[in-house]
């Protein structure tokens, strides 16, 4: 009988990223891999690429920042999701489960610590998300990113394995990218990225720049779902909402890169040797987590960042030349970066966690 491993995770990419990194792991050994994700979250989407992977979904709250009457419901979508979560786990017997974070995968920690299972979670970010902050009592193991995390946690079960990143980034080919965007090979581009929701605030600024952008760079922009803007098509400007299988590619023909500040990307970036000009998303439309990744990042020399309440055509433009001008000097500091074999290292924790 094969091995049982679910993972967990979702509401935005990164949340689903690092399990997609895994899940092939445990595919080529012969597990069995299922997901319990939400029933309309990105998430979904993303495992159904993956058709040797079983998806469940269950009924999950969800953190605004806002007030709102669905705040109310929200406990009682949770403990909805904790009983669908608790009997799907007493079917399905898993050896042990992964928990990238993300208000879904809180009913199946708190489920399966009612069923015995163990559970490992990650945390990408600098400090623990809430959904985090509430599982971790009930994990076995908490892998984090950045050595800073440590502080914020149990030192009895807490290691830092560094950033989990994608093996098939690695193999992403240029002109791959130049034929799907249709840009031309001989000119420098940049990748303009809002993250897996886009970002209006970026995706104005750089639309109003585009005129003096396209005079240096040829410019290939991810917008979010419904951001794609058909009137402004034009020579060497590139517009999709979002790019799964082919971002190898692209971020192998990308020169430098805009982009928000999760901490799953920016480790993709670094690894990549990427410049990048980041742009987080700011305190009142979040925890302050990406104006954390982002100053860890600027003081390490990786990368230059500029506030969305600065942001505007001239800040980018100016940001942008100076970016351009110290390109070699930021690759030259992500050189020196040696970024442990985290994925290899995860993966030996839950095989070691599964062991009865």
């Amino acid at each position: 009988m094969k091995p049982l491993i679910v993972f967990t995770g979702g509401g935005s990419a990164g949340h689903v990223s690092v399990n997609l990194a895994l899940i092939p792991c445990f595919l080529r050994e012969g597990w069995d891999v299922h997901y319990i994700g939400s029933a309309s979250g990105i998430e979904r989407e993303l495992i159904a690429r993956l058709p040797e992977v079983s998806y469940n979904p269950i009924s999950t709250g969800k953190l605004r920042r806002y007030r709102s009457w669905e705040n109310l419901k929200d406990p009682f979508r949770t403990l909805k999701g904790i009983g669908q979560a608790f009997s799907l786990l007493r079917k399905l017997k898993p050896k042990v489960i992964f928990s990238k974070g993300g208000f879904v995968s809180v009913p199946v920690v708190l489920a399966a610590r009612l069923c015995g299972i163990p559970v490992i979670i990650h945390e990408s970010d600098l400090t623990p998300g809430l959904a985090n902050r509430i599982s971790i009592p009930f994990a076995a193991k908490v892998c984090t990113t950045f050595p800073e995390t440590l502080r914020h946690l149990p030192e009895n079960k807490s290691l830092c394995v560094g950033a989990i990143v994608r093996p098939e980034l690695f193999q992403g080919k240029a002109e791959r990218g130049f034929a799907l965007s249709g840009l031309a090979p001989q000119l420098p581009v940049m990748l303009v990225m809002g993250g897996s929701l886009g970002s209006k605030a970026i995706n104005q600024a750089v639309r109003d720049a585009l005129p003096d952008l396209l005079e240096r760079f040829q410019v290939i922009h991810l917008t979010g779902k419904g951001q794609v803007d058909p009137s402004l098509h034009q020579q060497g400007y590139v517009q999709f909402e979002f790019i799964n299988e082919e971002l190898p590619d692209v971020l192998a023909m990308a020169d430098l890169i805009v982009s928000r500040s999760g901490s799953n990307s920016i480790f993709e970036f670094l690894a990549l040797r990427k410049p990048m000009l980041l742009i987080p998303l700011p305190k009142g439309a979040s925890r302050g987590d990406q104006l954390l990744n982002a100053e860890s990042f600027r003081t390490a020399g990786y990368a230059a960042v500029l506030p969305e309440d600065e942001l505007s055509r001239e800040t980018l433009m100016g940001e942008l030349e100076a970016l351009w001008s110290s390109r070699g000097v930021y690759r030259d500091r992500m050189e020196a970066y040696n970024a442990v074999s985290a994925l290899e290292t995860v993966e030996n924790l839950l095989k070691q966690a599964a062991k009865p």
